[in-house]
């Protein structure tokens, strides 16, 4: 690009780092016979009753235009689901809105609460647009990196250092997105006491909340006092194996939710229409296909933690999501180097962890939403790699 063109770009957007694993899969796409454990999506179809859905809507020629918020059936369907879940109640005409996957609510709430200047803490590692939404959205990121020794969970001490005047806005993710960490529920009550100290708000992004392991997700706007100051995000992406129907759903305080339809309405119109069809019959009907899949990432994640001991590689037991989060940093080498030469030489992709934050670095995250056959010809490489590497 020539220098007079960069001149007319923003300078916001050409200094952000292009995503990492975009970056890193691009190279990967372009090696033969490559078995790849490093795509954050669910290998399963989205489930068929789901998908005639979805059918039905476009044979009846319902494809025109929702309402800015969302088919008020679809939000009716979220907040029944939310209070059967977790409690959670919600005015389904003043307190949610669909938007196009979970990524687009971020960015929304983000440019809905923040003001030139205002500081967002938010944890790391964390999922690759958190930061460049912040940047862009006109707030100060201020990262909180969060330790192996604490399986990830963020601490009331760590909350508390990070924290200035000047802040604004907590954004959490948990299950965690690369890492599988969790918060349980007297973790995430200690978080909640800082922040309504220091009045707060928190944008938590649940869309890995139907996949946990150890026990039932706990969502921080459950707790008391903490609704009205949480904006939740969900979606139908990673529980209901609907990715690339792009549908996610913001719930919080009527205030926020409309300054964020606002910007909605203005950028996107409305989310997909055929796909909120699709969505309510998820809804209504799905719960026994997330039980199925949620069974099956359990039985790999079982067994790649099974394989990483016998590999003698270092990793804490995720208990949410479908990563692993292995730590290399015996092998002396970056996360990139070790993930590349692993691509090389093996044939095996995997996601260094640098591309989730600067704490990341020392680890590579492994997804396990891939078949045990595909599980074990990548265990059966990586295990090839790394006795090449301790034996030199």
């Amino acid at each position: 690009m020539s220098d007079s063109m960069r001149e007319l770009l923003s300078k916001t957007v050409t200094n952000l780092k292009p995503s990492g694993i975009r970056k890193f899969f691009d190279v990967a796409k372009e090696i033969p016979d490559c078995v790849s454990l490093g795509v954050g999506e669910p290998d399963f179809d989205t489930p068929w009753h789901i998908r005639e859905a979805g059918i039905e809507a476009l044979k009846s020629g319902k494809t025109f235009y929702t309402s800015n918020a969302g088919m008020p059936e679809l939000r009716k369907e979220i907040c029944d689901y939310k209070k059967k879940k977790m409690g959670l109640t919600y005015d389904p005409m003043k307190e949610v809105f669909i938007s196009v996957g979970g990524s687009e609510a971020i960015d929304v709430a983000l440019r809905a609460l923040l003001n030139p200047g205002d500081e967002v803490v938010f944890v790391e590692p964390c999922f690759v647009s958190y930061l460049p939404c912040i940047v862009m959205a006109g707030g100060i990121p201020v990262s909180i990196p969060l330790k192996e020794e604490n399986e990830f969970r963020l601490t009331p001490q760590e909350l508390e250092a990070a924290l200035t005047p000047k802040t604004k806005v907590l954004m959490i993710s948990f299950p965690n997105n690369p890492t599988g960490a969790i918060m349980e529920r007297e973790d995430l009550e200690k978080i909640a006491e800082i922040v309504i100290a220091h009045n707060l708000i928190v944008i938590s992004d649940e869309i890995y909340s139907e996949l946990t392991y150890k026990s039932e997700h706990v969502s921080i706007a459950s707790l008391p006092g903490m609704q009205e100051r949480t904006i939740v995000i969900d979606g139908f992406s990673k529980a209901f194996a609907m990715t690339g129907w792009r549908l996610g759903y913001a719930l919080g305080n009527a205030e926020i939710m409309e300054q964020m339809i606002k910007i909605h309405q203005f950028a996107i119109m409305c989310a997909p229409t055929v796909s909120q069809y699709a969505a309510v019959k998820a809804m209504k009907d799905g719960e026994k296909d997330v039980v199925m899949m949620r069974e099956s990432y359990n039985q790999r994640r079982k067994y790649l933690m099974n394989e990483f001991r016998k590999l003698d590689l270092p990793c804490f037991e995720p208990y949410g999501a479908f990563y692993a989060f292995p730590n290399i940093s015996e092998f002396g080498m970056t996360s990139e180097e070790f993930a590349t030469r692993l691509l090389h030489e093996e044939k095996l992709a995997v996601v260094p962890g640098s591309a989730f934050g600067e704490c990341g670095e020392g680890f590579i995250r492994v997804s396990y939403a891939y078949s045990i056959e595909e599980l074990k010809e990548a265990m059966r490489r990586m295990g090839k790699f790394i006795k090449s590497l301790r034996s030199k």
